[in-house]
């Protein structure tokens, strides 16, 4: 689990320190996730570094049912919950004022860590989707959560893209199962989260070479 702690708090370090440079307008800005400002999508991760913590202090169940690819099934992430999703997230930026955000992103981000840090590896938590996983497992999908929304907060504010090797490795992983990214598509770690998040569409000779590797496609809400 240590490279995905690793990884964890290099991404949220990343993130946090760009959002202590935000100023109203950005926060106003639309994304690639819309209807979501930048300030909805912002509350919208903090809201999910966080839940690791509250996670940890529930009770455990009794063993682990979903890694964490089986966590982005495509089953979860209904239409109806992508709404709860969009909604949550608009109501969370209400509730956290402009100055409060960079605070309120660290201090969730560092519960959780300091959570993690005191939970034993064999650890299984609850998901809210009522999924049984090892921490480490959902930790990872924190990973996704942090990075590629990074990722979109970065193309919002027209800025290059943060996305630290270790996430992106963690991410990059995850996606491909382990295998390397297949040599002929040409693709660095930002470009294949981009493209199998499919924050970017693919072309059509992409999604050959993506079909012939056997890539699982898993389904990502907002």
């Amino acid at each position: 689990m240590e490279p995905v702690r690793a990884a964890f708090a290099a991404e949220c370090g990343r993130f946090g320190g760009v959002l202590s440079e935000l100023t109203d307008d950005d926060l106003g800005r639309p994304t690639d996730c819309p209807p979501w400002t930048v300030r909805d999508l912002v509350a919208h991760v903090r809201t999910g570094v966080g839940r690791l913590a509250d996670m940890l202090a529930a009770p455990a169940p009794p063993r682990a049912e979903v890694d964490a690819a089986g966590y982005f099934g495509v089953a979860k992430f209904t239409a109806e919950v992508d709404a709860d999703r969009i909604a949550g997230g608009q109501r969370e930026a209400l509730r956290v004022g402009r100055a409060a955000l960079a605070t309120e992103f660290d201090r969730a981000w560092r519960a959780t860590e300091a959570a993690v840090a005191a939970a034993p590896p064999d650890r299984v938590v609850r998901t809210r989707h009522g999924d049984a996983m090892l921490v480490g497992e959902f930790l990872r999908t924190r990973v996704v959560e942090v990075g590629a929304h990074g990722l979109d907060l970065a193309a919002a504010l027209g800025r290059p893209a943060w996305l630290t090797t270790s996430a992106a490795a963690v991410i990059g992983d995850l996606l491909t199962d382990g295998r390397p990214t297949p040599a002929g598509l040409g693709w660095d770690r930002p470009a294949l989260i981009r493209k199998v998040t499919r924050r970017v569409a693919l072309t059509a000779p992409e999604r050959a070479v993506i079909d012939a590797a056997g890539f699982r496609w898993l389904s990502f809400g907002r």
